[in-house]
């Protein structure tokens, strides 16, 4: 029959317009769940979610559907992104009960997953199993995809990574600074700044809050131009961007961190030196880039056991603290990548 378990879900109460706040969400304890895949279950897997990952994309599933937000969350159900798990109970030929796992899971104690395309079996439990959500996870691979794949770079280069300390932008900038690359990147307080600069490695760092003019501030840091943008933020800064770039850059588009909150979307005002400059800017999904994934762990496990890549987390704990965690990205409360613990184990 299987033990029967409360089951704490996070559940959004309805679309969020403008920045959301911790009161879109509600922690649900009345819902209950029995520790066994139900009859008749085809490839699923029942599992105990451990960590789960606060990403700025989420931001847009929070709205109603549209071109830009093609897969909305549901108002009254729990939300989902990415986390680690244990298998409870499965039904899939490739994953057997205690196996972990990290992917897509709900917002809530335990999951029961019907989708496990985008499941992958955690092969290396000796590092932190955190890691999963950042570092070895989702983000890792985005950092990869979008700065190898993308972005074509090549040894003494100029990069310029914004929103820097985050859970792609810290592991773009280590990237780069291994291929040879000179490095800056800009960040929302001077903590940040000095992380950058002291514990991943950046040539050199900026609090863009304290620059009055970000055309000036880039021209100060790349006197002769950018070869590589990895960009996380959008509006103003890309705009500055533009102004900077040297002939045949090339621009990875990730995010647009200051324009998911917006009513109205600031628009760009300088895309004609894609033209003159003969720039490539191109748009990219992590999702079609995840048949890279052994290749990407062939690169970074040998880095991190040597001390050649360092990762830095923002962990919450426990899964009433999930909203504020999630929250608090659109305010840049965090440090480095944040990640809610909902069980050690």
């Amino acid at each position: 029959m299987g033990e029967e378990v409360s089951n704490k879900q996070i559940i959004l109460k309805d679309y969020v317009h403008g920045f959301p706040k911790e009161s879109d969400f509600l922690l649900k304890t009345s819902s209950t769940i029995k520790l066994k895949l139900p009859d008749g279950s085809h490839d699923a897997v029942l599992v105990k979610n451990l960590y789960l990952s606060c990403d700025p994309y989420m931001r847009n599933r929070m709205g109603e559907a549209d071109g830009n937000n093609p897969t909305p969350f549901t108002p009254g159900s729990p939300i989902n992104g990415h986390g680690v798990s244990r298998v409870v109970d499965s039904s899939h030929t490739n994953f057997k009960k205690g196996d972990l796992i990290w992917g897509f899971t709900g917002w809530e104690e335990y999951s029961l997953i019907t989708d496990t395309s985008s499941l992958f079996k955690i092969q290396d439990a000796d590092l932190p199993l955190s890691y999963y959500t950042g570092l070895l996870g989702m983000p890792g691979m985005t950092a990869y995809a979008g700065f190898y794949e993308v972005c074509s770079p090549k040894k003494g280069e100029t990069v310029f990574v914004s929103a820097a300390s985050g859970a792609v932008g810290q592991l773009v900038g280590q990237f780069a600074k291994l291929m040879g690359c000179y490095v800056v990147g800009s960040a929302g307080s001077k903590d940040k700044v000095d992380l950058l600069i002291n514990k991943f490695g950046f040539d050199a760092a900026f609090n863009y809050k304290e620059e009055e003019d970000l055309n000036a501030a880039l021209k100060r840091y790349f006197p002769d131009g950018i070869d590589i943008y990895f960009e996380n933020v959008g509006g103003e800064m890309l705009d500055a961007v533009l102004l900077n770039m040297r002939l045949r850059g090339r621009i990875a588009v990730c995010g647009m961190i200051s324009q998911y909150n917006l009513e109205e979307h600031e628009g760009v005002r300088n895309l004609f030196c894609l033209v003159t400059k003969r720039i490539r800017m191109e748009g990219f999904v992590v999702l079609d880039h995840y048949h890279l994934y052994p290749k990407f762990l062939e690169l970074v496990l040998p880095l991190i056991r040597d001390g050649k890549l360092t990762y830095v987390e923002d962990i919450a704990q426990g899964l009433e603290s999930g909203p504020a965690a999630l929250v608090g990205l659109f305010s840049g409360r965090n440090v480095g990548k944040q990640v809610v613990a909902v069980a050690r184990e």
